[in-house]
């Protein structure tokens, strides 16, 4: 990132369609031509992981899985392994500006299930040479999966004894009487990765370079605590003794009690860090670039008892710090990282920001209740990032519709916005003309849209990751306007 450059953030969910959600099909290389056609080189997306409780790309039943929901169904229709009269017949939303997720669950994945019994078992080779090829997890999170299935979707920790302690015997008896049940976990995650493959391969072809994120917690009913709990602080019934969350903040008065267990570092360090470094390892697999996410919890992570129901009353905890990083760059080399760099910072969080070198994150309408503040854009350094929003804030809009008086006019002020060229395109050219080399604004932004359309409220269950583009959102205006902000601002070289 020594060259300047521009991006947009939109997840994959959020992009329009045909099948409830957003996918890799059509509608994913129509964004790529959107962006090559002004300029724009990188292409932001959350996590692709395969979501669990509330619907968040950050709550997964695996830190390695795809969620079968992106899959292209019209690519299983040319396989014949789908009917149109199939989709058709099956609800999977009515809204196309909403996604509703518990009819997607039902009507998505039994879409899948046939198009897999049609594949098998002509395709059961080639799902066992796939399989080896991901041997480190994916056997684990099929399994997984199948015995979710079969005990009702509850949670592993509620499993039969035998089941969540790992019994080998018991687990080879289930893997041989349920061995399609376990194929098709597999299917699902060959088809994700040949479709995101495709993908990557055309925008990378278009000049454009993918940002992947990395949660820095996986969640507690994941395949990867069920079949490694020795990684993470349980108690003697494997479940958590402590969860992850941030302490009360300009988010929330109470925190952010996220209520993902906690890493044993210690046992981690042991082994040299080896599930660290296949995560990222695997990451660079699918993306050009990767942020990770809530980066100040790798110096210290805020840690609350897990019977609390706030995180009001957690406490600070030391974390890996830098042999982490050091560990990654020794058996990886130098990557592309991004940190995400975001709430309460020490001068130890700014000491491993800088001695990893990643890049951390400004973003802009935090800045304008203190002129001195690190989030205005006169103290943005090159070797950072500059956004006007992420996936956690307000839009721009929604931010200059409930800013206090003061921050407002603040930024009128700084940014000499006028109602003729737009409050939010005057702090998007505010963001491209920063000293940062990497400008990233949420397409809500560059569509102007107002809170109606936020990927996450922060805090709160339900009504989240649902806002999507419709088929026109992006026009010929949008299209010019970026690209002349790129030209304008020397980020399309």
């Amino acid at each position: 990132m020594k060259k300047r450059a521009s991006g947009l953030l939109l997840h994959v969910s959020s992009l329009p369609g045909k099948y409830g959600i957003g996918d890799f099909g059509e509608n994913a290389y129509q964004f790529v031509d959107f962006l090559s056609a002004t300029g724009t080189k990188y292409w932001q997306i959350l996590p692709l992981g395969i979501t669990s409780f509330g619907d968040s790309p950050y709550q997964s039943f695996s830190a390695f899985a795809g969620n079968p929901y992106f899959i292209d169904f019209d690519r299983l229709m040319e396989k014949e392994w789908l009917k149109k009269s199939e989709i058709i017949q099956t609800d999977l939303g009515e809204d196309d500006e909403i996604v509703n997720y518990a009819k997607l669950y039902e009507g998505k994945m039994s879409l899948l299930h046939k198009a897999f019994l049609r594949a098998y078992p002509d395709i059961e080779e080639e799902l066992e040479r796939f399989m080896a090829s991901h041997e480190d997890w994916l056997p684990d999170f099929a399994c997984f999966m199948a015995i979710k299935n079969a005990y009702g979707n509850i949670a592993w920790t509620a499993w039969p004894k035998t089941y969540r302690l790992r019994d080998p015997e018991v687990l080879e008896e289930f893997r041989e009487e349920h061995k399609k049940d376990i194929h098709f976990w597999v299917f699902t995650q060959y088809l994700f990765f040949e479709h995101w493959h495709d993908l990557k391969v055309y925008a990378n072809k278009k000049g454009i370079r993918i940002i992947g994120d990395i949660p820095i917690y996986v969640a507690a009913d994941s395949a990867d605590v069920w079949s490694r709990p020795d990684l993470y602080k349980l108690d003697e019934n494997l479940h958590p003794e402590v969860v992850a969350g941030v302490p009360p903040d300009m988010m929330s008065d109470t925190g952010q009690l996220w209520g993902n267990p906690i890493y044993n570092w210690e046992k981690m360090k042991q082994e040299g860090y080896h599930w660290w470094i296949r995560r990222v390892e695997e990451s660079f697999e699918l993306f050009d670039a990767v942020r990770i996410d809530h980066f100040r919890g790798f110096e210290s992570y805020w840690e609350v008892p897990a019977e609390d129901e706030t995180a009001e009353n957690g406490r600070w905890v030391k974390g890996p710090g830098l042999p982490l990083f050091e560990a990654i760059k020794e058996k990886l080399g130098d990557k592309e990282i991004l940190a995400e760099d975001l709430g309460f910072l020490t001068e130890e969080v700014y000491n491993l920001i800088e001695a990893t070198g990643y890049p951390g994150m400004k973003v802009i309408q935090f800045g304008f209740g203190d002129e001195d503040s690190e989030y205005m854009p006169h103290n943005y350094t090159r070797h950072s990032i500059a956004y006007t929003g992420n996936h956690d804030t307000k839009t721009m809009q929604g931010w200059l519709d409930t800013a206090d008086e003061a921050a407002f006019e603040t930024a009128k002020d700084y940014l000499n916005l006028t109602e003729a060229e737009g409050y939010v395109n005057g702090c998007i050219r505010g963001v491209f003309a920063s000293s940062s080399n990497l400008a990233i604004i949420p397409v809500q932004d560059l569509l102007g849209l107002d809170d109606s359309a936020r990927f996450n409220w922060p805090s709160t269950i339900g009504g989240n990751w649902e806002w999507r583009m419709t088929q026109e959102s992006l026009t010929e205006k949008h299209k010019v306007h970026l690209k002349n902000l790129n030209k304008r601002y020397g980020r399309s070289l």
